[in-house]
Order: C-alpha cells, then structure tokens, then sequence
C-alpha cells in the first residue's frame, strides 16, 4: 500500500475497517501526535501503570447496519464489545460508560429499544454503565444513532496478556465459528436477496476469559477478532511478537451458511468480523487444559486449536489449504463488509 498522503489525502471507508489501511491510518497520523507507551502496545485496551490491582481501560465505537439484526443490535454489541475489549486483557469488566450521537428525527421507540437491549446486557453481564452523553446532529448528517462505550476494569497482579507475547512454538485456539456476526448482519440488508438462518455470535465473554485464566495462568495473548476478523487479529499479533503463525484451514470452524454466503459474494471468512470471540495463544503444554476449559463452556463449545506460531523474520500468516498447499493470509487492503461493528 502507498504511503498516507497526509497533505492531499481523504478518509477512506477502508480506514476504519479493521485492516492494512486502518494501521497505516494509525501508525501515520494518530501515534506520531498522541504516542505515549500504552497506545503505542496496540491492545485491545490500555493497562495503566500501578502496583497490585491495576487500571485497564478500553473503548468502542459502534455505526453498524442495520441497527438490529438476528441475534442483537447495536444496544448490545455495544455493552459486548466494550466489555470484551477489557476481558481481553485479562481484566475483570467493572464499569462501561455509554454516549450517544442521535440524529434528530430518529424515532423514539428505537431509541427506547436500544437502550434496553443495552440495559439487559449489561445487567446479565454484571457491568453496569454508570455514566454516558448525549447529543444530537441535524436531520441527515447522521446515520440514526451511533454509540461509543468506554469500559473500565481490574487487573490481579501478575497477569499481562499482550500481543508481543507471542513465542514460536506456541498454540492458537479459536472458540468457535467464524463469521457470524457479519455474514448474519449482510443477510438483513435491503439491497441482498438471500435468506439464512445465521444469528450473531454477539456475547460477553468476560467470564470465559477468567476460566481460562484459571486454567492456563501462563496464557500468552488474547484478542477478539472483530473488524478485519481472523485475519487482521492475527497479523496484529505477528507483527507485535516479530513471529509468524501458521494456521490449518481443516482445523478452523465455519458454518456451512457462512462459506455459502462467503462463496457466492467473493469474501474471505477469515477476513469477517466477530462479536463473541476470542483467539487464545498458549504455551504448546497448556493447549489441552486450554482447549477442554473452553469446550466446557458454551461459548466456546465449538473450540478448535488451529495453528501454532512459527520463526519468521518476513512476520507472515500462512495457512495450509484443504488441498495441502499454503496460501498468505494478509490484512485486509480494503473494507469487505462496511458497517458491521
């Protein structure tokens, strides 16, 4: 990809897609301005420097279409994400802040069935949202309603799960099937005409992470594989790690909806994103405590371990095909499916 024209320039769709063109939009432009030593890790959320417990904060942005879909809405995806973000970094989720930007004109009622899909999922997640904004734009300079939620919470001393942790020989599960929280939002939109059953995989998995912990205390990384999907998430952890990761595409769950819909469209589902899961990288020892601690849950009852951490000084992640050769499993240098998160 060219260089950032930071003169000339225009913001692209693809700059907030979770791909090659939002690191470069972040690498070029936010971290020369704001670059301190937690933004500069490249977390899911920053942990702030302090002895014993400590501070981890994360935050989230939500323009998704349409604003409900099987599964959830942006209410809940909302709560989800934000809490997910901190459980990521080994956290435990204790408070999420809530602001809204509404267009006027937006109705009412979706408002009110937003907000308390945000307020049950909060609740049933034991997080509560104890502050927030709200504002208003002009009709048509808004999209309806956009929502970001910030989330606090505590880290135990002695725990650092970070995406430089990475060693070769290390294991990477998955918890569950690929690809169905974009592929179940594409089917709803009005300008597609095609029917499946998919639900999103929206969820918090604040409580998965901490059985995990229990399990493999030694756990190296762990990442929610939303916007870019799979395969942005784990060229992230490469790049952070200076390794590679070698994946086996026989061993990676996906729906057969999914790749139906992923063949007729031209897409990657590796390349969709997620809401309720995580990938797990591990010590080779601890892949099998791992790995029976996330099928014994049901949000990871579909858990594969799907490829191992390799030397690799060019950082690549490649993937050994159902045929037996190897295919590169790059960032994203556009935005497959814009709006999902």
């Amino acid at each position: 990809m060219s260089r950032l024209d930071l003169r000339h320039g225009r913001v692209e769709m693809a700059h907030g897609g979770g791909g090659r063109a939002m690191q470069q939009l972040i690498e070029a432009l936010f971290l020369p301005h704001l670059d301190n030593p937690a933004l500069r890790a490249g977390n899911d959320g920053a942990v702030l420097p302090g002895s014993g417990e400590r501070l981890v904060v994360a935050s989230d942005s939500h323009v998704i279409t349409p604003l409900f879909f099987p599964g959830g809405d942006i209410g809940s995806l909302a709560v989800h994400g934000t809490i997910n973000d901190v459980a990521m970094m080994g956290a435990r989720p204790v408070a999420l802040s809530a602001g809204f930007i509404l267009e006027e004109g937006f109705p009412l009622a979706d408002l009110a069935r937003i907000v308390e899909s945000m307020g049950r999922a909060a609740a049933a997640a034991g997080v509560p949202v104890v502050t927030g904004d709200t504002k208003v734009v002009e009709r048509g300079k808004g999209d309806g309603v956009y929502i970001t939620t910030s989330g606090l919470g505590l880290l135990a001393d002695g725990i650092d799960l970070a995406g430089h942790r990475a060693r070769p020989g290390d294991h990477v599960l998955i918890n569950g099937s690929l690809g169905d929280h974009g592929i179940a939002l594409l089917a709803q939109r009005d300008n597609l005409d095609f029917a499946t059953d998919l639900r999103s995989d929206s969820a918090a998995l604040h409580r998965l992470v901490a059985t995990l912990l229990h399990a493999a205390p030694d756990l190296r990384c762990l990442r929610d594989p939303t916007r870019g999907g799979l395969a942005a998430t784990l060229n992230e952890i490469a790049h952070q790690s200076a390794v590679g990761i070698r994946l086996r595409e026989v061993a990676i769950p996906v729906k057969p909806a999914v790749h139906a819909v992923c063949e007729l469209l031209g897409l990657d589902p590796l390349n969709i994103a997620n809401e309720g899961k995580l990938v797990a990288i591990c010590p080779p020892e601890r892949s099998a405590a791992l790995l029976a601690a996330l099928r014994a849950d049901p949000l990871g009852s579909e858990a594969a371990i799907i490829g191992e951490v390799v030397e690799d000084s060019g950082h690549f992640v490649q993937m050994e095909t159902h045929f037996g050769g190897y295919r590169t499993v790059d960032w994203l240098t556009s935005e497959a499916l814009p709006r999902i998160c």
